[in-house]
C-alpha cells in the first residue's frame, strides 16, 4: 500500500509517496494556470512511476491552495495541520514553522506533534514568495539570482506595506540609478522584515523551521536568524513538509523518514 500527500500550492504543487515504513518518491511541479489540471498531471506522473491512484493500492490526501481540484483524493486537510506534522516528522521534535508560500506567509506552533496554534499574514502578498518573484522580474533576475544580489547588497528602504506601491518604491530606484545589488537588499529585507513582525505577533517556542519554497535560500535563512535572534533552520526536504505531513495522514499518523 502506498501513501500520497498532494500539496498544490499557488504556484508549485509539491507531492511526497510513503509505503508503510519510508518516502519511496517526491517531486514537485509548477501549478501553472489550473490546479486541476496540474492535479491531473500529479496522478500521470504517479502512474508512470508505478503509483497509479486508481489501481487500489494508494491513499491520497490533498492539501494546499488547490486541495479542492484532487478529486481521486481520499480526503482533503488544511496546510496548517499537513505543515505542522511535515515540519515535526522532519525534525523529530516539536518546534515553530515558518511557511513562506506563494500567496501567503503562516507561523505555526506545534505541540505533541500537532499544530496547536498559528498566525497568517493578511492578503496582500506582500512578505511572501510571490512579492519576491514580482521583485525579481522587475529587476531582469530569477530568485536565485535576487538572493545573490541582495547578499551583496545594502538594503535600500522599501516601506510600502502593499505590493503594488512597494513594486513602484523598486521602481524608482531603479530610475535614481541605484544599484541593483541594494535594490535586491531592500526587496528581501522588506519581506524579512514583515515575516519576523508575523513571528513576533504570534510568538515563537522551541527550535524554528522554515518550510516552503524558499527555504533553501541560505541567504534568507541568515536574515531570519539575525533579526528575529534566534537561529532558523532549513532542511533539504523542508519544501515538502505540507505533502510530507499529508503523506503521513493518508498514512495514519506513522512517521516518516525523511
Amino acid at each position: 500500500m502506498y501513501y500520497t500527500g498532494i500539496d498544490i500550492g499557488s504556484t508549485a504543487s509539491k507531492v511526497v509517496v510513503l509505503n508503510e515504513t519510508d518516502m519511496v518518491d517526491h517531486f514537485v511541479l509548477p501549478t501553472g494556470w489550473s490546479s486541476k489540471e496540474t492535479a491531473t498531471a500529479v496522478a500521470q506522473r504517479l502512474k508512470d512511476a508505478g503509483h497509479p491512484v486508481d489501481g487500489g493500492e494508494m491513499k491520497v490526501v490533498a492539501t494546499g491552495y488547490g486541495r479542492v481540484s484532487v478529486d481521486y483524493a481520499a480526503k482533503t486537510v488544511t496546510e496548517i495541520t499537513c505543515h505542522g506534522r511535515g515540519g515535526y516528522a522532519l525534525l523529530g521534535e516539536d518546534c515553530s514553522i515558518i511557511d513562506i508560500g506563494g500567496q501567503d506567509t503562516k507561523v505555526i506552533t506545534v505541540e505533541g506533534g500537532t499544530p496547536s496554534s498559528f498566525l497568517m499574514n493578511d492578503k496582500c502578498s506582500a512578505g511572501t514568495g510571490k512579492f519576491l518573484e514580482i521583485m525579481a522580474n522587475r529587476l531582469g533576475v530569477d530568485l536565485g539570482e535576487l538572493f545573490a544580489m541582495a547578499e551583496a547588497g545594502t538594503p535600500l528602504a522599501i516601506s510600502a506595506m502593499c505590493t503594488v506601491f512597494a513594486e513602484s518604491e523598486v521602481i524608482s530606484h531603479i530610475g535614481a540609478g541605484e544599484r541593483r545589488e541594494d535594490i535586491a537588499a531592500g526587496v528581501v529585507e522588506s519581506v524579512v522584515t514583515r515575516v519576523v513582525g508575523l513571528c513576533t505577533r504570534h510568538g515563537l517556542k522551541g527550535t524554528v523551521l522554515l518550510t516552503g519554497g524558499l527555504c533553501d535560500s541560505a541567504y534568507l535563512v541568515q536574515r531570519l536568524s539575525e533579526k528575529l535572534g534566534v537561529p532558523v533552520r532549513s532542511h533539504p526536504m523542508g519544501r515538502y513538509a505540507g505533502a510530507l505531513g499529508a503523506a503521513l495522514i493518508a498514512r495514519g499518523g506513522k512517521k516518516a523518514k525523511a
